[in-house]
């Protein structure tokens, strides 16, 4: 079977365009430096003024598993992520489940950020409707998307160089703010405000916050975008993973010694509350500009990703694949998969921000923890590399970490997330009639050879 047949003989080819730069662009752009400021008033509620020991508990779980997924990228360096990962190892009726939670994720977090675009932009000029910037987000970001993955990936130096900028312009006007409130405890951004103590607001804390760190997820998604994928992937995902969890850190830090506080005008855009304590209007309407193209930037590279996990999975023939596993021989990219994830990126038009936040984060705790299982199955099992430290210790302790986050999340995510994984299972029993015929599985050797063909190219 040649390499052709895969997206079909008159399908284009995703092309090897990206190096390691533009890899952790992409990941440092899908999290937004200032993702921060998106749950800022929830979880500092939540967490009772404890966000940046949330942050830390977050990163310490995140840093275990960005381990795990650089191990597997190196091992199986192909489109697919936590689903092509897990079906190689544990076969494929698993990899589908696996695959099914990382599209809950990964198809609410455009969603997400549409949803926060709406909101800001509204605080700030009440006259435009946020269905409006909704509607007008969705249609930039679909078309950009569409016209190919390099120009998302030139997109991605002037979002992180505005936020950069912003960045610093804050943490300077912050510090000088502080130094005149006389004397400032700096260790109450870790003691907390009194509101909620114990560990267990920070663990549900911990929980929400891990959906600021799926970029480095969204990374190996483009395996089979990137030049020496092997050797490049995982260096992204590894460096994408910690800049952007110490920028966490510093941010909420700083921010919770502005404003220590959790009284805010409007839980959602808390956040504006630290920046009018910090420099006033010009500071708010310097990030709302920050944010907005942060959210924006995140927007086209986690709608890129999720494009890539349906065209992977429309290629196994699990969904339909003349939709699905369909290339645009005009743009080198899944039109069909990224006008999918646009439609169903309406309904930010509605949903709640709460709500949606958790729900990212089961979707990604599942992808975690399968993936976390997936190195030593892997590498220990089928190997048989004796290496105890990086193929068990590592991954038990990344597993255990991630299903202790997923526990804290609330009822509510979980339910919808439980359900998301039920509809999955029925669809699997429908796709496979009841298990009777085999379950679609990619042919990675063949899609090597697709990506041979495109280096050449």
């Amino acid at each position: 079977m040649t390499a052709e047949y895969i997206t079909g003989p008159h399908e284009g080819h995703l092309k090897r365009a990206l190096g390691l730069p533009s890899l952790v662009l992409f990941g440092l752009v899908y999290m937004v430096p200032l993702t921060v400021f998106t749950t800022y008033g929830i979880v500092t509620e939540t967490s009772g003024g404890r966000l940046p020991l949330a942050y830390i508990v977050t990163l310490i779980t995140m840093v275990f598993t960005a381990l795990s997924y650089a191990r597997m990228s190196a091992a199986i360096p192909v489109a697919g992520s936590a689903y092509t990962y897990t079906q190689r190892t544990f076969g494929a009726p698993v990899g589908f489940l696996a695959g099914w939670s990382l599209l809950l994720d990964y198809l609410f977090l455009p969603m997400l950020n549409y949803l926060v675009i709406g909101l800001y932009l509204n605080a700030a000029l009440p006259a435009l409707p946020a269905w409006v910037i909704v509607l007008a987000s969705i249609a930039i970001v679909t078309v950009l998307n569409i016209v190919g993955i390099v120009s998302v990936a030139r997109a991605n130096f002037l979002i992180i160089a505005i936020q950069a900028i912003f960045i610093v312009v804050f943490v300077v006007l912050a510090v000088s703010k502080t130094t005149g409130y006389g004397t400032v405890d700096l260790m109450s951004p870790f003691t907390g405000d009194g509101t909620a103590g114990g560990m267990s607001p920070i663990l549900a804390g911990a929980a929400i916050l891990c959906l600021s760190f799926l970029g480095f997820d969204a990374v190996s998604t483009l395996s089979e975008e990137a030049r020496d994928a092997k050797r490049t992937v995982p260096q992204a995902i590894m460096i994408a993973t910690i800049v952007s969890g110490i920028i966490f850190i510093l941010l909420s830090f700083v921010s919770q010694l502005v404003f220590p506080s959790n009284q805010f005008a409007d839980v959602d855009t808390g956040s504006t509350d630290v920046m009018l304590a910090a420099g006033g209007s010009f500071v708010n309407t310097f990030f709302t500009a920050a944010y907005v193209a942060g959210a924006l930037g995140s927007a086209l590279t986690s709608q890129a990703s999720v494009a890539r996990i349906l065209f992977a999975m429309g290629r196994d023939g699990i969904l339909p694949r003349k939709v699905f596993g369909h290339v645009s021989a005009k743009f080198s990219t899944p039109v069909y998969a990224i006008l999918t994830v646009s439609v169903i990126s309406l309904a930010a038009i509605w949903i709640d921000l709460a709500i949606l936040a958790s729900v990212v984060s089961f979707g990604a705790l599942v992808a975690f923890s399968v993936v976390n299982l997936s190195v030593i199955k892997h590498y220990f099992v089928d190997m048989r590399e004796r290496n105890i430290l990086l193929n068990v210790v590592a991954p038990v302790i990344g597993f255990l970490l991630t299903a202790w986050l997923w526990t804290s999340l609330s009822g509510t995510a979980l339910t919808i997330g439980l359900i998301w994984l039920a509809i999955g299972f029925v669809w699997l029993l429908v796709v496979t009639r009841g298990f009777r015929r085999p379950t679609p599985v990619l042919d990675l050797e063949e899609t090597g050879s697709l990506a041979e063909s495109d280096r050449a190219r």
